[in-house]
């Protein structure tokens, strides 16, 4: 729970600024709200995708996450069908702050199934914006990679005399590869001073196939269900995702209610071993938004509830073997799946006000409060009752996470100013507190109990499951965790100075330094067990390995450097970005193999999944992001141009030597555009480097280069716009260098049930269709 003593500061600035704003006069009526997350000026934004900016890509994907791969620098990490999770400069997920509308999401699973830009369609969106490496620190906190800030379409109103306003549009989209196919509808009823607005979509899919066989079996585990030996299993999903506002404008002031839902019915993983088979999430946020004499005042308070499920999916082994009865060897039960359950609910408050201090300089100031509840457990598999059956997953309730409790506490500070025509700069303070904490565990029973009867080929002893794990230096993992003090608590602080300079109408540069703080999550902090099966099912990056938490693991520090020069002609139809980086993460969160309890062919195995635990280490991290643009000709034919991108990063764990898990190779892209009346036309050619520098410690597997070519075509009418397009046009074979390990069909539940050494493989060509009609 929040301490009253430490929210003294945040709510006395909090009611300081309500009680301006009741005495404030208003400036100015707000003809347009268009109030964003991030209200820097100058040059200290980052990277901003609009709506025109993404339409071409809404009928290729429904993954919000991959239309970030239009920013230099960014990629993903793959993952479920509409949840891959988003990598800046080598850092990705939870060392990203990701924010949806204002509010700090969290992925509530011990696979991140359910990241937070998976909770918003690519068709709801109206802009993503891309803080790389150095963020400003009203953006950035308990992340060290960059911040992400998606806003979803902003209320819209009447003009005043014009009456009731209704407007809207609906689209759908077809794909071929998958058979993927989604709805999207946005409506709107406004008046002068109050709009209603509604956003839903739906999207789903069956399994992709890859460009050719990259196995050698159709098993699924499942009797009578095959897989062809071209099919990703485990890739199919089913999602939707709706959004209702309510706003209300009176002068300069903002007042809007917003309410999402999210059905989720199923989403398969390829490279994990368990899947999502249900995930529900409500949430709720209340903002206000006003302009004042002084500046702008945002606040916004905000709930959201998830209850998520995993078990194994249609391509994933169901049955292992039986347990016996508890007084009667005889009856024997079924061991049918694994049901895992998680839930988890945010709460959060948020203040921001800017300060026009003079013409020149504006002070931001601002405060965060979140509290994050987790629970995650896994019932006695099977269900057959308290008591009455024993042995490998039962009779008990297994807690993975127990009451888990992580705390956000923040203020921050930032000064922008303009010094004269050619130089800005902006430097900011962040002091953040976090807590974290969990309840008492316990396992699926309490002792070794013999007499299991599993199918052969597990390679573990469910009979004796959990008796003897290990954490700590104790021989009894419950034991030695539920006698640990877990509370933690970290009191980060973050500093970014950033610098523009604008040498004439064809150059500006931007320098920057950063120094940025995350504290471990719960689970890299609090999951216990060493029993190989309960290991394998904790696992974030999908690289087919166990993972055990460690209490003791400190907060991770990054110092970021980095520098850009723009070229570009008066009219910026010529650009060319250069942007070279250099960070440093102390206490980074990596991996080990020797832990109390692991074994010695663990430590030396090779070309097999091992079992890991978090530790801190050094990382060093460097690279480069190119970009640039030109038109090529213009004539009755047309405009043509050309487009461009390159992305490089390195990195290293400086303690081992060994490489970072998941780093991109080097990636070109490059795309001819064409327009010609309606028409919008690209022909995109993305090259990949092969991939051998790796993280040997997660055994992690090396990938070959490619090169693949996209086609898209769109032609827009007044409200109506059609999408055409072939991915992969010429069907090249690839596989993905952050896929992952690919463990999307047959024995998932046992370490050594799938065979290791291959990586999740890449879409074969497929060809998209999307209409969407304004009204």
């Amino acid at each position: 729970m929040f301490q009253p003593k430490p929210l003294v500061t945040a709510l006395a600035f909090a009611f300081s600024g309500l009680a301006m704003a009741q005495q404030s006069t208003p400036t100015k009526v707000l003809d347009e709200v268009v109030v964003s997350d991030s209200r820097l000026r100058s040059q200290f934004t980052g990277q901003r995708l609009t709506a025109p900016q993404i339409e071409h890509l809404r009928a290729a994907t429904s993954d919000t996450a991959s239309l970030l791969t239009e920013v230099p620098g960014v990629g993903m990490y793959a993952a479920g069908g509409v949840s891959s999770l988003p990598v800046i400069h080598g850092l990705a997920d939870d060392r990203l702050r990701v924010m949806i509308d204002g509010m700090d999401l969290v992925a509530s699973c011990p696979n991140h199934m359910n990241p937070p830009l998976s909770y918003i369609d690519p068709t709801q969106i109206e802009s993503l914006q891309v803080h790389a490496g150095v963020a400003p620190v009203s953006v950035a906190g308990d992340s060290i990679g960059g911040s992400i800030v998606v806003r979803s379409k902003e209320p819209v109103f009447a003009q005043p005399g014009a009456g009731l306003l209704t407007t809207g549009e609906a689209g759908t989209f077809y794909r071929s590869n998958g058979n993927a196919q989604g709805f999207n509808l946005n409506a709107t009823l406004a008046t002068e001073n109050f709009s209603v607005s509604y956003s839903g979509a739906t999207a789903q899919a069956q399994n992709y196939s890859a460009a050719k066989d990259f196995k050698t079996t159709t098993a699924s585990g499942r009797p009578g269900h095959t897989l062809g030996l071209d099919e990703v299993g485990s890739s199919a999903y089913k999602t939707s995702n709706h959004s209702l506002g309510m706003a209300m404008r009176g002068g300069n002031h903002l007042f809007e209610v917003k309410l999402g839902y999210q059905d989720l019915p199923y989403q398969l993983y390829p490279n994990q071993r368990m899947d999502m088979l249900d995930n529900i999430a409500k949430r709720g946020s209340l903002r206000y938004a006003g302009q004042y004499d002084w500046g702008k005042l945002e606040a916004r308070i905000y709930r959201e509830e998830v209850q998520h499920f995993m078990d194994f999916g249609v391509d994933k082994q169901y049955s292992y073997g039986t347990l016996n009865n508890l007084s009667n060897a005889a009856i024997k039960y079924p061991v049918n799946g694994m049901p895992m359950y998680t839930s988890s609910a945010t709460n959060g408050f948020t203040l921001q006000g800017d300060f026009n201090l003079n013409d020149t300089d504006l002070l931001r100031v601002g405060a965060l409060l979140q509290t994050y509840r987790l629970n995650d457990w896994w019932p006695p598999a099977p269900d057959c009752g308290v008591g009455n059956c024993i042995g490998g997953m039962a009779p008990l309730t297994f807690w993975n996470i127990n009451n888990g409790q992580r705390e956000r506490k923040a203020v921050f500070a930032e000064w922008d100013a303009k010094w004269n025509a050619q130089w800005s700069s902006l430097v900011g303070l962040r002091v953040e507190n976090v807590t974290t904490d969990s309840d008492d565990i316990s396992g699926y029973n309490s002792m070794a109990v013999p007499g299991a009867s599993m199918v052969s080929g597990m390679g573990i002893a469910m009979g004796t499951m959990y008796a003897g794990s290990s954490v700590g230096a104790s021989p009894n993992g419950r034991t030695a965790f539920n006698a640990l003090d877990r509370k933690r608590s970290d009191t980060n602080w973050d500093f970014s100075a950033m610098t523009s300079y604008r040498h004439d109408a064809g150059f500006n540069a931007q320098f920057g330094f950063a120094r940025k703080t995350r504290s471990p999550n719960l689970y890299e902090r609090y999951s216990w067990s060493t029993n190989t099966m309960a290991m394998v099912m904790n696992n974030f990056v999908g690289d087919g390995n166990g993972y055990v938490g460690n209490p003791d693991l400190k907060p991770e520090v990054a110092h970021t450097l980095s520098v850009s020069g723009d070229w570009h002609s008066a009219d910026r139809e010529y650009q060319l970005v250069v942007t070279p980086y250099f960070t440093r993460v102390n206490d980074y969160i990596d991996a080990k193999r020797t832990y109390p309890g692991s074994t010695a062919a663990n430590a030396t195995a090779v070309k097999s999944f091992v079992r890991l635990q978090y530790v801190n280490q050094e990382a060093r991290l460097y690279g480069l992001d190119v970009a640039g643009k030109m038109p090529l000709a213009q004539g009755s034919m047309g405009q043509f141009g050309l487009r461009g991108q390159i992305s490089y990063v390195n990195g290293e764990n400086v303690d081992t030597g060994d490489g970072l898990y998941n780093i991109m190779p080097l990636t070109a892209k490059a795309t001819l555009t064409h327009r010609y009346g309606g028409w919008n036309n690209a022909l995109e050619v993305l090259g990949v480097q092969g991939k051998q520098d790796v993280s040997n410690v997660r055994n992690e597997i090396a990938t070959g280069s490619y090169a693949l070519l996209n086609l898209r075509t769109s032609y827009t009418w007044s409200t109506v716009r059609l999408d055409l397009g072939v991915e992969n046009l010429l069907d090249r074979m690839y596989y993905l260098p952050t896929g992952g390990a690919y463990v999307g069909q047959g024995m998932t539940m046992s370490i050594t049930g799938m065979p290791w050494g291959t990586v999740t493989p890449g879409m074969g060509r497929s060809l998209y269709a999307g209409l969407n009609v304004k009204f």
